[in-house]
């Protein structure tokens, strides 16, 4: 199985991976400035845009694995939301074929419970699950839509992402339901002490879905991590505040990521 790759840029390798149900170009026009400085790598994951679903693939070591062979040797990877547990994930599988992480609205654990106050209820994500079953396409605008809650400029943002929503196309049901057994099963809690690569942990301030607080508790237990709060954003704070977190990411990226890799070299 290949997964749909956009690659742009010059310099070294940047992985991107996008949240549930979105796709590789939700991204923004941050990635313009971005991509003078790395050489993108902008994927779609397994059953979303324009990738196929993978077959096999019950959780989030197995949705790495589906994702790793696009990965060069030597990259940072940024990942956004379930995308930075993915990046999590593929740093605790393969520690030495990383440079680094930026993690973006991302939590080492989705949901409340075990001592972990900073996550979404389960049965609010339950009412996500039901809604995939019945009416996937109005559940998904829903998502999008609390995304955006909580931050100063809401509606632009909520119009950014429902007008790129379909730009590549309709995620897979199975990818969807997979991703959100993927958000409630996943807990990276005790790998986090053992993932030594340099990290960068960007939280919106009011974030709805993955807190704050949730990031905050991210950086503390990752070793090397530096935690930046985005003040006034929401989900999505790349779009909402993208000179911000633009300045943060290219200063964290040009002390931490690796020389470029030769065209076509892969981990």
């Amino acid at each position: 199985m290949t997964l749909h790759v956009e690659i742009r840029g010059r310099g070294p390798d940047l992985v991107l991976l996008h949240g549930w149900a979105l796709h590789g170009g939700m991204w923004g026009p941050w990635l313009d400035e971005l991509a003078e400085h790395s050489r993108l790598h902008i994927l779609d994951l397994p059953g979303h845009g324009r990738s196929a679903w993978a077959e096999g693939v019950h959780d989030l070591a197995g949705l790495a694995r589906a994702v790793y062979p696009q990965v060069p040797r030597g990259a940072a990877v940024l990942g956004w939301s379930l995308g930075g547990m993915i990046a999590l994930e593929l740093a605790r599988q393969h520690p030495r074929q990383l440079s680094a992480l930026v993690l973006i609205a991302t939590t080492p654990k989705f949901v409340t419970g075990d001592g972990w106050e900073h996550g979404m209820r389960r049965a609010v994500l339950d009412l996500f699950a039901q809604g995939v079953a019945t009416d996937y396409s109005r559940t998904v605008q829903n998502f999008l839509a609390l995304q955006t809650l909580g931050d100063e400029r809401p509606a632009g943002i909520l119009r950014m992402l429902r007008s790129r929503l379909a730009s590549h196309g309709k995620p897979d049901r199975r990818a969807l339901e997979t991703g959100l057994s993927i958000l409630r099963a996943s807990d990276l809690r005790d790998a986090l002490p053992h993932i030594t690569l340099p990290a960068l942990v960007v939280a919106g301030e009011h974030d709805r879905l993955t807190s704050a607080d949730a990031g905050r508790g991210l950086a503390m237990a990752l070793p090397a991590a530096r935690f930046r709060l985005i003040e006034r954003s929401a989900h999505a704070p790349f779009l909402s505040h993208g000179p911000e977190v633009l300045d943060e990411v290219r200063g964290f990226l040009s002390r931490h990521q690796a020389k470029a890799a030769t065209p076509g070299e892969s981990a």
